[in-house]
């Protein structure tokens, strides 16, 4: 059995992952399961360079493989922005709703063709030598108020090209399927299947 370790505290980015990979022979842990690792500052200009700041740090202290993403929402009428500042859009400590708060009023009264907008996420795994990168992105635009309950983040605000339903009103199996996490997690598991395979 492989292990991996996804440096993560986010409870449902960890449930998404590993119910993207089950079916793997693959034994998980998290930051989670391992408290004693302190908070990382993410202090990278991309989220490739988030997601190398994350799994360094944590394989120097677990020394087993490790896969760690950074991802975000990227909104064009504001030029891309939060972007690599997704997760503390609304202050350091900022919950989910407050950042969904604080982009519903910077798109306050902004026409919904100008609402484009895209997740991406970036994963990366790292050996100690190796890095593998996998991306995914999923376009869609922002909607004017919350609709869900699943999910978490963003997702309640963001409405998917072609789908009626935002991310939190999607099942899983749907929304990992069309989702950028989804996307990057397919070429993670193709990769993963390849090397089991070798």
């Amino acid at each position: 059995m492989q292990k991996l370790f996804i440096a993560s505290r986010n409870k449902g980015k960890i449930k998404e992952i590993e119910h993207y990979l089950k079916g793997l022979n693959i034994e998980f842990s998290s930051l989670i399961t391992t408290p004693n690792i302190p908070d990382i500052p993410e202090t990278g200009k991309t989220f490739e360079e988030n997601a190398f700041i994350k799994a360094k740090t944590v394989f120097d202290v677990v020394n087993i493989p490790v896969l760690a993403d950074d991802s975000g929402l990227e909104v064009d009428h504001l030029h891309g922005a939060p972007g690599v500042h997704s997760a503390r859009y609304a202050g350091e400590d900022s919950t989910d709703s407050e950042n969904c708060q604080k982009l519903l009023r910077e798109l306050e009264g902004v026409q919904q063709i100008k609402r484009g907008a895209r997740f991406r996420c970036c994963l990366l795994l790292y050996d100690g030598v190796n890095k593998n990168y996998f991306e995914g992105i999923s376009k869609g635009h922002i909607i004017t108020a919350p609709r869900g309950e699943g999910g978490f983040g963003y997702d309640p605000l963001f409405l998917p090209e072609g789908y009626s339903k935002t991310f939190a009103e999607l099942d899983m199996e749907t929304k990992n399927r069309i989702s950028h996490r989804g996307k990057a997690l397919k070429k993670l598991k193709e990769f993963l299947d390849k090397d089991t395979r070798t």
